[in-house]
């Protein structure tokens, strides 16, 4: 597992602070591998964040995951409704946009976050199990 500090989100994600209402504290994202990845979205009360396209979360995703497009117009508000407090096992297809999603709500003032390495394409690569919607 790698930590990694959350510095500044730009392009896409610019906008966060003043849409999510902002906050002095950044949180730290927690890297991890799938083997990893999988025990934390085991663990007692852990959120399962998918934030690929609607389209690419019904062709499979990861057990109880929850789905909010980190490109959507309407990703700043969705993750404005989450509670802040909570654990956040984050993922994608690659590591790129969930990165960019871990990013933006560590700066919003989430403070436990996970993002699955690689994405859903190592997870997926390891035999690790998905289900349809």
């Amino acid at each position: 597992m790698k930590k990694r500090g959350v510095g500044g989100v730009g392009g896409l994600m610019g906008g966060v602070l003043i849409l999510c209402g902002g906050s002095s504290k950044s949180g730290e994202v927690m890297n991890m591998n799938s083997k990893d990845f999988s025990a934390k979205t085991q663990e007692a009360g852990v959120v399962v964040l998918d934030v690929r396209t609607p389209g690419e979360f019904s062709q499979g995703h990861i057990q109880g995951a929850m789905n909010i497009d980190v490109e959507a117009t309407t990703f700043n508000s969705e993750i404005a409704k989450l509670d802040m407090t909570k654990n956040y096992a984050v993922y994608c297809h690659s590591g790129r946009r969930s990165g960019l999603a871990t990013q933006a709500m560590a700066q919003a003032g989430f403070t436990h976050l996970y993002n699955l390495e690689n994405g859903l394409a190592d997870w997926m690569s390891h035999g690790m199990p998905t289900v349809m919607s």
